[in-house]
């Protein structure tokens, strides 16, 4: 396998500076870290994922390892975006693991609904939260297989 095979791809979308910031402390300090891209509100998401506006030079092809996405955000909230990506065969396979400090049973309900892989609320602890980010990362982005994507010509 290439080094560029081997490259981790985490989207993360999230709005609130402080929480990126820890999630990306947690993954850097578990050297999870190679690709991570982060936006801040759901539209960007989708445009991220969906490869259109200034992400159009992307491959829809090549989409991130995983999805970590919070659920109150502006633009778009984090359930549409779940939804789209769900409902879309292109990237319906893509792993999205809801990071969020909703403990609310109405969003959990309805992430599993919309079929997001994993929901995880956030630790208020700082140690609990950078375990939490860390065991995420270390599953999704370096255990898990995921689904083989085929090159489109």
């Amino acid at each position: 396998m290439t080094k560029k095979q081997k490259l981790i791809e985490i989207l993360l979308v999230e709005d609130n500076p402080n929480d990126e910031e820890l999630t990306l402390h947690a993954l850097r300090k578990n050297k999870i870290i190679n690709t991570i891209h982060v936006v801040r509100d759901g539209e960007e998401a989708l445009e991220y994922i969906f490869c259109q506006g200034k992400y159009s030079h992307r491959s829809i092809n090549k989409p991130p390892k995983v999805i970590l996405l919070d659920l109150k955000l502006p633009k778009v909230e984090g359930l549409e975006v779940l939804r789209q990506i769900k409902r879309d065969d292109r990237t319906r396979t893509i792993p999205v693991v809801v990071l969020t400090s909703s403990q609310l049973e109405r969003d959990i309900v309805e992430s599993y609904r919309l079929g997001v892989n994993s929901f995880v609320s956030k630790p208020v602890e700082f140690d609990e939260f950078t375990r939490a980010v860390s065991d995420i990362g270390l599953y999704w982005a370096i255990l898990n297989q995921p689904v083989p994507t085929e090159e489109v010509d």
